[in-house]
């Protein structure tokens, strides 16, 4: 851990599914899966420099000690986009109370030379690294992946802008060590899922798949924000019933 505790809301009852949003606010990251607290506990875990959780910038390894405080509880871990980085290296230091980790979009660059996973090396560390200052084309192009509302050529929206900033100096997914098979030899049950919206993460989310033996959804009509696309929380669902 690094310094005070983030902070963890959580509704319903049942087995914990915790839920680790990634650049995005955990209320953006996770609608249309609000039905599932009527069967499980949603842990909603604020990541720092998300209020109410302490200040601090993207960084994957602080992440995963916060996230591996968390684990006494045995929970379902479900990450999406930045927030998986933190999950997959916390699971792989404590896997046995890991019930189930599912990865929604992760950027895990396991084969940097491919093109589609260059392309987003690319636009991801130039964001990360300049900011606000990041060529516009190349902004632009990372913040619709990334599912921003409201980019077109014009200035961006406030809240987007924002979201920039606070990504701006993190530490770049390249940089990550992603032991991941330590959680398929530790026999973890991993389900990928995308949106069918962009093919480098597609091709990403495959390369993924391949690495540890995990299922694969793919849900269409949310963008990068797979939790509201329609059916997802179904196929979420059926998913950690089979998980135990």
């Amino acid at each position: 851990m690094s310094g005070a505790a983030v902070a963890v809301i959580r509704e319903g009852e049942g087995q914990e599914v915790l839920l680790v949003h990634g650049g995005a606010s955990p209320a953006t990251t996770w609608s249309g899966l609000e039905g599932l607290s009527a069967r499980w506990t949603l842990a909603y875990l604020h990541r720092r420099g998300y209020p109410p959780s302490p200040p601090g910038r993207h960084d994957f390894d602080v992440d995963a000690g916060d996230i591996l405080e968390l684990l006494d509880a045995r929970p379902h871990v479900v990450a999406h986009s930045y927030g998986t980085l933190g999950a997959v290296i916390a699971a792989s230091r404590a896997p046995q109370p890991v019930r189930s980790l599912t990865l929604i979009e992760p950027p895990f660059y396991l084969e940097p030379d491919d093109p589609d996973v260059a392309r987003l090396v690319r636009l991801g560390d130039e964001v990360l690294a300049r900011g606000l200052d990041a060529d516009p084309v190349m902004l632009r192009e990372f913040l619709r992946i990334a599912g921003a509302p409201g980019v077109d050529d014009g200035p961006l929206p406030e809240a987007v802008a924002a979201g920039v900033r606070r990504a701006h100096g993190g530490r770049s997914p390249s940089e990550a060590d992603l032991p991941l098979d330590v959680l398929r030899e530790a026999g973890v049950p991993c389900l990928v899922a995308s949106g069918a919206h962009d093919p480098s993460a597609e091709r990403i989310c495959d390369l993924v798949v391949d690495a540890l033996g995990a299922e694969r959804v793919v849900a269409p009509g949310a963008g990068h924000f797979v939790a509201a696309a329609p059916g997802f929380a179904e196929q979420l669902e059926r998913f950690l019933r089979s998980a135990g």
